[in-house]
């Protein structure tokens, strides 16, 4: 079957489960916002991805990374996408940030061919954020409608990117935190965690776990011995730190429950990730043994914490503007109104805005 009507066809599916949520009209979306403006936005992104994603199997994990490094700061604004200039200072040089974004070429490639079939009408808030959702169908995981109609931001802030974002060696209380200062819940903090059930991460961000843990200068001990061991030869102690190291030492590309199976015995790459199955009577224990025994239910919550996620201090109407290049804000402000294209392309039933 030709695989744009197979993420069709999944994404049917998708609404009927979501048409029995609740969805809040203040943020203006809708995932029917381009259907008459640019209706080949989503193979347009869907061919593109799935030809990178041959070619560069980590490039899923790292756009749903891009999102989230977005979605955290100012909300999913495509802010994270600007680079310096007279007037910007660029979020991708913050700390959790520098050397460690993947994915923006890939999203200027989107936009330039976006741009030639549909000028001037596809926000990069809304490339960033549908590029996430079909990352996850790519490597198996779950599709889901993506309330679209985002506009893009007209600043971008480094500090809030080096305060919001969590970091590697976060305790689940800092964890919850700062998941919590984005309006999301512990359930959500799970849900959201398992997107490292693929992709790669840097020695350095996790080798004081195997050797210096908490200047104890012992292994952290939730680390299973085994799994140790493997992990000092990936990362030795004299090492760069720039070795990387697969998330999910059994299925590296796949969107899979996995990482909450990896969890239970001690084998969650970084701190932040072992800290939701591994501090004592931590209410976030039940939920990873649930996702663990059950795709099905990750899945579920998975695309529900995404849409979540992805609705944060969106920006609609007359606010912001749609970029000409994500890298950039416009010279002028002589965009297209999305108001405009709201008036003339919203469907009358159709799904509004996130839960």
């Amino acid at each position: 079957m030709n695989p744009l009507r197979l993420i069709g066809t999944a994404l049917c599916c998708v609404a009927i489960v979501f048409g029995g949520l609740t969805f809040s009209s203040d943020a203006q979306l809708d995932p029917n916002f381009y259907i008459r403006s640019c209706p080949q936005l989503q193979s347009i992104v869907y061919q593109i991805l799935s030809n990178v994603a041959t070619k560069d199997p980590r490039m899923p994990a790292s756009l749903i990374r891009l999102h989230f490094h977005d979605c955290f700061v100012q909300g999913c604004d495509a802010s994270v996408l600007l680079n310096t200039t007279d007037t910007i200072v660029t979020e991708q040089d913050a700390l959790p940030n520098i050397n460690s974004l993947r994915g923006l070429d890939v999203i200027n490639q989107i936009k330039t061919a976006i741009e030639i079939a549909c000028p001037h009408t596809v926000s990069c808030a809304d490339i960033l954020t549908l590029s996430a959702e079909i990352s996850s169908v790519l490597t198996g995981g779950p599709g889901w409608l993506v309330p679209l109609g985002r506009r893009d931001s007209l600043t971008a802030n480094q500090s809030l990117a080096n305060i919001n974002l969590p970091g590697p060696s976060f305790s689940l209380t800092q964890l919850k935190s700062a998941f919590a200062d984005q309006g999301l819940t512990t359930r959500d903090l799970v849900s959201l965690s398992g997107a490292h059930t693929f992709g790669k991460s840097r020695c350095f961000l996790f080798s004081d776990r195997l050797y210096n843990f908490n200047n104890t200068g012992k292994p952290d001990p939730t680390l299973d011995t085994t799994y140790l061991k493997e992990l000092q030869k990936q990362c030795p102690e004299d090492g760069p730190g720039d070795n990387r190291v697969n998330f999910d030492p059994t299925t590296p590309n796949r969107l899979d429950k996995n990482y909450y199976n990896n969890l239970q015995v001690k084998k969650g790459l970084l701190q932040s990730d072992q800290e939701l199955f591994s501090t004592p009577g931590a209410d976030t224990i039940a939920i990873v043994n649930r996702f663990a025994n059950n795709k099905i239910v990750f899945f579920k919550n998975f695309k529900k914490s995404m849409i979540k996620m992805g609705n944060i201090g969106v920006l609609t109407g007359t606010k912001g503007e749609i970029r000409k290049q994500c890298n950039f804000i416009n010279k002028e402000s002589s965009e297209l109104d999305l108001a405009t294209v709201t008036s003339t392309e919203s469907i009358e039933g159709g799904v509004v805005s996130s839960i």
